[in-house]
């Protein structure tokens, strides 16, 4: 099998395994409806976090984060870890993942903005950089109380920090485009921090 088979193979792979809309099914399953109709109308972890319930929150992060860390785990596993180009087959399958998690096929392509997906697959593929990426977050989140900030920052440093400390620089190429797309992603965020609008982070259900 050619590596440009493999490639597609593992994006594709990556793709299906990070659409599953967890926050979407687990809020349906959990008597609140569709998740897309509540604040924000995103489907990950924060906007379930409006619901008022807390676990159902937790569990939709750790659902969203595991999604291409799996696939990024599993691809390598599948082409063999010990194979040279395996570790590019890791991050294509796991990038794919975080693409699926924002642009899910079975939702007309209206996703998650790839924060918790991105933290899974960091630490699938690296995961010095992706305890430094979680406790940037957890710094910016405790001190100014906005997810949105909280990610960005968290997320552009990710580079930095990749270049430093990941095995090579196919590591530092690929996580550069998924930053990307999380700055992208969260280009109405970024507009309403600017005008003083952004929601904090709140752990109460928003009163109707």
């Amino acid at each position: 099998m050619s590596m440009e088979l493999v490639y597609i193979l593992s994006a594709v792979f990556g793709y299906f395994v990070g659409s599953i809309p967890f926050g979407l099914l687990l809020t349906k399953m959990a008597g609140y409806g569709d998740i897309r109709k509540i604040g924000s109308g995103n489907i990950g972890a924060t906007n379930v976090l409006r619901t008022g319930n807390k676990r159902l929150a937790l569990l939709t992060v750790l659902c969203d984060a595991s999604k291409a860390g799996v696939a990024a785990l599993v691809a390598c596993s599948l082409y063999g870890c010990e194979n040279p180009n395996a570790s590019m087959v890791s991050l294509v399958a796991g990038a794919f993942g975080v693409i699926g998690h924002n642009f899910p096929v079975w939702l007309k392509f209206k996703g998650g903005k790839g924060v918790a997906s991105t933290l899974g697959f960091l630490l699938a593929t690296c995961w010095p950089v992706a305890l430094i990426a979680l406790a940037i977050w957890l710094v910016m989140a405790f001190t100014f109380k906005y997810s949105s900030l909280s990610a960005l920052t968290a997320a552009s440093l990710v580079p930095f920090v990749a270049y430093f400390l990941a095995p090579n620089m196919d590591y530092v190429a690929v996580y550069t485009a998924i930053v990307l797309l999380v700055i992208v992603r969260h280009h109405a965020n970024i507009k309403r921090l600017l005008n003083g609008t952004e929601s904090k982070i709140k752990l109460k259900k928003e009163e109707k």
